[in-house]
């Protein structure tokens, strides 16, 4: 595909942001949309490589360096210039041309208002309850005949019926969760840097000199209203499930965001809490489905962690987000900062 020739003057009127690379993925020339939204001058994004734009990924530059013969689209990618923190989240389009290639940058929400739980159909909802409800009888049978059996058996073999009545009383207590999930709590004020010392202790015992747990809090952070019971078991699951894909290290960071959206309703303060690890990532056969009941990556697991922290985010008015390739995840907790929603 030939690239045409650049009038200026369209170029500049284009809404869209824009970049022309060459052939090795540099910077040729941006539009002025562009450098708006990136929120630089225009003069200093050509001769850059389009790479480096994105600072938590490769998305990019894994693409560039395949040459692609066709058009690509990359989601909700990451995008700074080097040196900014501001980063900015955008749905790409690659498309090569004879001499290099055309990036489009079309902007999207980084916490987006959709509720992955909503994707869930009602139907499947009532059929997980009537399940559930179908075992609650037997599992308890399974339980007391398991006590029974204990009594008339030797030493050796109580251990097994040990293991029996542990496994169906783990399993009653999952049919009881989604048959009756825990009631809200009133909120309080909740120092969100004590909340991740317990998890930070949750996670020394678990995993012991296993992992690496560092700490990179924002000290200027004011308290959130919050359950700090409900905090705790949200942010530790998803500490637990880094531990699980096999991090070597996980990061708990705090920073303040000021005028951020969340849904519909316009924050001006909010707590973002990264929790970031390097292991194995999110399989991408879960990735559109990861925040829903019963989604496991293990096939030990559950699958009610990560939506446990979904809902406990969506208690606090917030929400959850993630993005994730191999040897870098980040779980992203964004809570509003201020005891009523500010209008949007």
């Amino acid at each position: 595909m030939k690239a045409p020739a650049v009038d200026e003057a369209t170029w500049d009127a284009l809404s869209t942001p824009l970049l022309r690379l060459d052939a090795a993925g540099r910077i040729v020339l941006a539009n002025a949309a562009c450098a708006r939204w990136l929120g630089v001058s225009r003069r200093r994004l050509p001769g850059l490589q389009a790479g480096a734009l994105e600072p938590e990924g490769q998305q990019l530059a894994g693409q560039l360096a395949s040459a692609p013969q066709s058009p690509v689209r990359l989601r909700g990618i990451g995008l700074a210039v080097p040196g900014s923190e501001a980063t900015r989240f955008a749905d790409l389009w690659l498309t090569p041309t004879d001499a290099g290639y055309w990036l489009e940058l079309h902007p999207v929400d980084e916490f987006p208002g959709a509720d992955p739980a909503q994707l869930l159909p009602a139907a499947l909802t009532a059929s997980l309850q009537g399940l559930a409800h179908e075992l609650r009888n037997p599992l308890a049978g399974i339980k007391g005949a398991a006590q029974l059996l204990a009594r008339r058996v030797d030493p050796e073999a109580r251990e097994l019926t040990t293991i029996i009545e542990g496994e169906a009383q783990r399993l009653a207590s999952l049919v009881e969760r989604l048959l009756n999930p825990a009631p809200a709590r009133a909120l309080s004020a909740v120092n969100v840097h004590a909340v991740l010392e317990r998890v930070v202790r949750l996670a020394e015992s678990d995993a012991g000199w296993a992992v690496r747990l560092q700490r990179d809090y924002d000290p200027s952070l004011p308290e959130l209203p919050g359950d700090p019971d409900a905090l705790t078991q949200s942010v530790w699951n998803l500490v637990r499930n880094a531990i699980e894909a096999g991090a070597g290290s996980v990061t708990l960071r705090t920073r303040a965001e000021h005028g951020v959206r969340i849904g519909e309703v316009l924050q001006p303060l909010a707590l973002r809490l990264d929790i970031i690890d390097d292991g194995r990532g999110v399989p991408p056969e879960l990735a559109e489905h990861l925040l829903l009941p019963l989604v496991s990556g293990r096939a030990d697991g559950t699958g009610l962690g990560l939506a446990q922290a979904q809902q406990v985010a969506r208690a606090h008015r917030g929400v959850l987000v993630w993005r994730s390739r191999p040897g870098h995840t980040v779980f992203t907790l964004l809570l509003p900062l201020t005891a009523e929603d500010a209008d949007g």
